[in-house]
């Protein structure tokens, strides 16, 4: 069993002990990313999956875009994919409005809504 759901909760500041040094957040944070950087992509988008769930806006920005780009990098055909990406992209202000619009962009010429 992989240790990727983990390294995400990790990233959480929620679950890291409120006595967690400096130190110890940034290898959390280090962990989760190399994890995340090598992870197969069924298995990082169901841990993605899992700990969104869990608690869906706990999972920091950052953390949820690294995600869902390293599984949209290895699934660049997978329309439904592409869309979740892009409205978790637009779940969190507009900072990546544009980069949300191309994915959408992308699904619909994989797959056009009717």
């Amino acid at each position: 069993m992989s240790d990727l759901p983990a390294r995400m909760r990790q990233a959480v500041p929620e679950y890291l002990p409120q006595t967690a040094t400096a130190q110890e957040c940034m290898g959390a944070i280090l962990q989760f990313v190399e994890s995340v950087t090598f992870a197969d992509p069924d298995e990082l988008l169901a841990a993605l999956r899992q700990v969104i769930g869990e608690y869906w806006p706990g999972l920091p920005p950052y953390a949820r875009n690294l995600a869902y780009r390293m599984v949209c990098l290895q699934r660049p055909d997978d329309a439904a994919l592409l869309r979740e990406a892009a409205d978790d992209l637009l779940a969190f202000g507009p900072d990546r409005d544009e980069e949300a619009e191309e994915l959408q962009r992308r699904a619909d010429l994989l797959d056009p809504r009717p």
